[in-house]
């Protein structure tokens, strides 16, 4: 990683680095593409409260509008993973056959590093759900509140408050885990730091966190890159390329083995 500051902005130089394969597939929902400015790719979201216009100003150039260096370095150099080199994790993947032509298919994903609890309430909205209506769902709870809220602001909610989201089923399961989270029964800094399957079991104790859930938030809200989300994709996946699980050196960095294969398999014809 690479950069300067340069009139307000940050300009980040960044290999293995794409806006569209990272911002747009599926690990995050508060992201959305803007009209092409000059012809750059350009998205504006947020992390929390901190939002964020950046565009691709050129292959492996980014820049972040109205950043300061300190917030960069505070806040999203290590949201967008910066520091992870993700040119020796696709050089170890692809000792396989398939998950070569996985990362040469989408080589510019990085894990967004977000917050454990706003991850929480993301994946249990997108339970049965498409990326717009997960988006809208968050969107009008953001708008809300004026911003996302914390466990204890969503605790005494109800779900007839909840009305306003049109989340139908999930509202009762966003109430639950925001009294859980809230009264300490789960504690997110604790799960983060404990081993994986009482992680995952921990998580499951809230209702509507199922499996497939407690995967992505281990993995997309608590940095535990040896969780494996499995969806419908990725059960097609290794149904036909890995029955007998994924190769031995992936371990470790399953889960993004994960996103190389979801998505190309999402977009394999």
């Amino acid at each position: 990683m690479e950069y300067r500051s340069e009139n307000g902005n940050i300009i980040l130089y960044q290999e293995d680095f794409n806006l569209d394969e990272t911002l747009d597939c599926g690990q995050a929902f508060r992201w959305e593409r803007a009209a092409e400015e000059d012809g750059r790719c350009t998205y504006n979201g947020f992390f929390l409260d901190k939002p964020l216009k950046i565009s691709e100003a050129e292959e492996s150039c980014f820049i972040l509008y109205n950043t300061s260096e300190e917030e960069f370095l505070t806040v999203w150099k290590d949201y967008f993973d910066l520091d992870t080199d993700y040119g020796k994790i696709k050089q170890r993947l692809s000792a396989d056959d398939t998950l070569k032509k996985a990362c040469e298919f989408a080589g510019g994903i990085r894990l967004l590093k977000q917050d454990s609890w706003e991850c929480i309430c993301s994946f249990i909205i997108s339970q049965n759900n498409n990326i717009p209506r997960i988006k809208g769902i968050i969107s009008r709870l953001c708008e809300h509140y004026g911003h996302f809220p914390s466990a204890s602001e969503m605790a005494s909610e109800t779900v007839e408050s909840l009305e306003y989201l049109r989340s139908g089923f999930r509202a009762k399961y966003l109430i639950d885990a925001a009294v859980k989270t809230a009264s300490g029964e789960i504690d997110l800094n604790e799960i983060e730091k404990t081993d994986i399957q009482q992680a995952r079991q921990k998580l499951m104790t809230v209702k509507g966190i199922g499996p497939k859930v407690a995967e992505c938030v281990l993995l997309f809200g608590m940095y535990r890159t040896e969780a494996f989300p499995v969806d419908v994709w990725i059960k097609r996946v290794m149904e036909k390329y890995y029955p007998d699980g994924l190769p031995s050196f992936t371990e470790g960095i399953e889960g993004i083995a994960q996103q190389y294969l979801f998505h190309y398999i999402r977009n394999l014809k």
